[in-house]
C-alpha cells in the first residue's frame, strides 16, 4: 500500500494535533494548515466529498468552508472549549461522508460544511493573527480542497472510499487519544 500516510495519525496521535511555530504573515499562514495532519484530513476531505457529489458541490462546499472559516477566524470564539472536538469531528464526518459515498444535497452538505469551516477557522484564528496570516491560511486551504477535488476526480472509487474509510479511523482515534 503506497499511500499509507493516510494511518500515520493512528501511529503517533499527537503529531496529528501540533501545530508548531505559528508567527505571523502570509508565509506563517500559509503554512500553518499543514503543521496538524487532523486540519489536512478535513480540508481535503471537503475536496474528496465536493469532487463525490460533483456539480455545483465541487465549488460551493469549499466556498462555503472557506466563508465559514475566515469568519470564525475573525471571531476568533473559542465556541465554548469545543474547538479542538469540532475539528476532530469535521475529521470523523468528511471521512465517514466519502468512505460511504454519501451523496447529501446542498442544503444539508453545506450548513455542515459551513460549521466545519467554522470550527477549523476558529481553532486557526485562536493559533495565529493579522490580515496576512489569515490570507495564507485561506491560500493554503484552497490549494488543499482543491487537491482533494482532485484526488477525488481521478481516484478509482476504492481507492476514494479507503481514503475515507482511514480519516474516519484516524479522527475517531485522535478523539480518544487526546
Amino acid at each position: 500500500m503506497k499511500r499509507a500516510y493516510f494511518l500515520l495519525p493512528l501511529v503517533i496521535p499527537s503529531a496529528a494535533m501540533a501545530h508548531p511555530g505559528h508567527g505571523f504573515g502570509v508565509m506563517a499562514g500559509f503554512a500553518h494548515p499543514f503543521s496538524g495532519v487532523d486540519h489536512l484530513m478535513a480540508m481535503i476531505g471537503v475536496g474528496l466529498w465536493a469532487a463525490t457529489l460533483g456539480g455545483r458541490a465541487k465549488l460551493a462546499l469549499p466556498a462555503a468552508f472557506l466563508a465559514a472559516m475566515a469568519l470564525g477566524a475573525a471571531l476568533v470564539t473559542n465556541l465554548g472549549g469545543m474547538v479542538e472536538p469540532l475539528v476532530l469531528a469535521s475529521v470523523i464526518l468528511l471521512g465517514a461522508a466519502v468512505a460511504l459515498g454519501l451523496r447529501a444535497p446542498l442544503t444539508v452538505s453545506l450548513p455542515l460544511v459551513a460549521a466545519m469551516g467554522l470550527a477549523h477557522g476558529a481553532a486557526h484564528g485562536l493559533e495565529g493573527s493579522g490580515a496576512g496570516f489569515g490570507l495564507g491560511m485561506l491560500a493554503a486551504t484552497a490549494a488543499l480542497h482543491g487537491l482533494g477535488i482532485s484526488l477525488g476526480l481521478t481516484a478509482p472509487r476504492f481507492t476514494l472510499r479507503l481514503s475515507g474509510a482511514a480519516a474516519l479511523v484516524a479522527g475517531v482515534t485522535l478523539a480518544f487519544a487526546g
